[in-house]
């Protein structure tokens, strides 16, 4: 049976979309990107909306049962790939073992809504019960 995941502070811009999606042990994102929840707009600045979107993803990850540990996973949608360094700063922080990170893949999007420069979805497997 399918749960939908929705956190406070974060939001697809009115449209009906969850945070993420757990059928059984899979929990799959829809885009994650830097909302800043106390002002409810996407951050200013690149560095605050990679900051962010990690934050915002550890979020969803928490209310679906699971963290980042459970990642198995992440695609990132970037404007521009000079954000690849800022990305893998916080990637680094969340995925400290080099020999247990998930895969992940990097696209430059130009279509990406309003301010947003990056947005993420990520696949989890998460055994505890929601």
């Amino acid at each position: 049976m399918r749960h939908s995941i929705q956190v406070d502070g974060f939001h697809h811009s009115g449209n009906p979309i969850p945070a993420a999606s757990r059928v059984g042990s899979l929990v799959a994102t829809g885009g994650v990107y830097g909302l800043d929840p106390e002002t409810g707009i996407v951050a200013e600045t690149a560095e605050d909306q990679v900051r962010l979107t990690f934050w915002q993803l550890g979020r969803i990850l928490e209310k679906a049962g699971g963290s980042f540990d459970d990642v198995a996973k992440m695609t990132f949608y970037v404007a521009s790939a000079d954000l690849k360094p800022l990305i893998n700063k916080y990637w680094l922080m969340e995925f400290t073992d080099e020999q247990s990170r998930p895969a992940r893949h990097t696209l430059m999007y130009n279509s990406l809504p309003g301010d947003i420069v990056i947005q993420c979805d990520a696949l989890a497997f998460v055994s505890s019960h929601e």
